[in-house]
């Protein structure tokens, strides 16, 4: 978790000298998701994520230089420098994304699942999406058909209660997304998702359960995000009380305090070092030529 808020913390600064460009999506103060939620899978299941994913990338095991380098758009980044911060990609992880649209995964996340289940494989998907995505038709589509098929995919609702600059409750009548869920008939609960070890217990029933047969599960994970919507956000749509509210539930405060001081310093002095080695690597690495910029665009008759 430690290693996320410092990579994000170090993005906010490269973008604002101008090395990062284009949309960039901050997931600060909801690390106990990203590391709860692929702390309960296996390395064979799939992830399938949203465009604020740099938690779930790293998380996954991604290399933090392929994720710098990705949105330096050099072609040593994991999606070899074409997608940037909201298009992260690893298929040897068995990480799909990084999707740009609201609620645009969670289709693919129900197509992996057919697969799976077609081809009798025992790996299970989850899915991360944030509680916008309720306004869209793919989510109730796309649950709607994984709970008639029983598919093996848990569908994991990062709620930060903002969907962009709207609130929840400003948009929607019944706010209790757990329970709207389960109006398909899908086992579905709410979690604390600024406690990762709740997170990952939670994630881990819903993965046994999908495995074993049980169909689809759903979870609200309910946590809050610190900064913007995105570095493009003047964020004027929320009290400043409201967010120092929620930073004194900082998850990663919580596991910290309990920790020693000096393994906490060393964590950070490595951490540091990573950092600044990932970011000098990226740094250096080749863009991609002009000649090849046709390449997965046109196919080859």
């Amino acid at each position: 978790m430690t290693r996320i808020r410092r990579f994000e913390e170090r993005c906010v600064e490269l973008y604002s000298a101008g090395d990062i460009r284009g949309f960039m999506h901050l997931c600060i103060g909801e690390e106990a998701v990203a590391v709860g939620v692929t702390a309960a899978l296996g390395a064979d299941d799939a992830v399938v994520s949203t465009y604020r994913e740099h938690g779930h990338a790293l998380a996954r095991g991604i290399p933090m230089e392929a994720l710098f380098a990705e949105m330096f758009g050099r072609t040593t980044g994991c999606s070899g420098g074409r997608g940037g911060s909201m298009h992260l990609f690893d298929a040897a992880r068995r990480f799909y994304g990084g999707n740009a649209i609201v609620a645009g995964g969670i289709p693919l996340a129900v197509g992996l699942a057919l697969a799976d289940s077609y081809t009798a494989r025992p790996q299970v998907t989850a899915c991360l999406f944030g509680d916008g995505a309720f306004a869209e038709g793919e989510f109730h589509e796309s649950l709607n058909l994984a709970a008639l098929w029983g598919l093996p995919v848990v569908l994991c609702c990062e709620n930060n209660r903002y969907a962009m600059g709207t609130s929840l409750a400003r948009s929607h009548a019944q706010t209790d997304l757990a329970l709207r869920a389960a109006s398909y008939g899908v086992r579905s609960w709410a979690v604390d998702g600024m406690d990762a070890p709740a997170v990952r217990d939670a994630v881990r029933l819903a993965v046994d359960t999908a495995r074993a047969g049980g169909g689809p599960c759903f979870l609200e994970l309910r946590t809050y995000r610190f900064r913007a919507h995105s570095m493009y956000d003047a964020d004027r749509y929320r009290e400043r009380s409201e967010i120092a509210g929620w930073q004194e539930h900082d998850p990663l405060g919580a596991l910290v305090a309990d920790l020693d001081p000096d393994d906490v310093a060393a964590a950070e002095a490595a951490i540091a070092e990573e950092i600044d080695a990932a970011v000098a690597a990226a740094q250096a690495a080749p863009r991609e030529p002009v000649a090849d910029l046709t390449r997965h665009v046109l196919a080859e008759r």
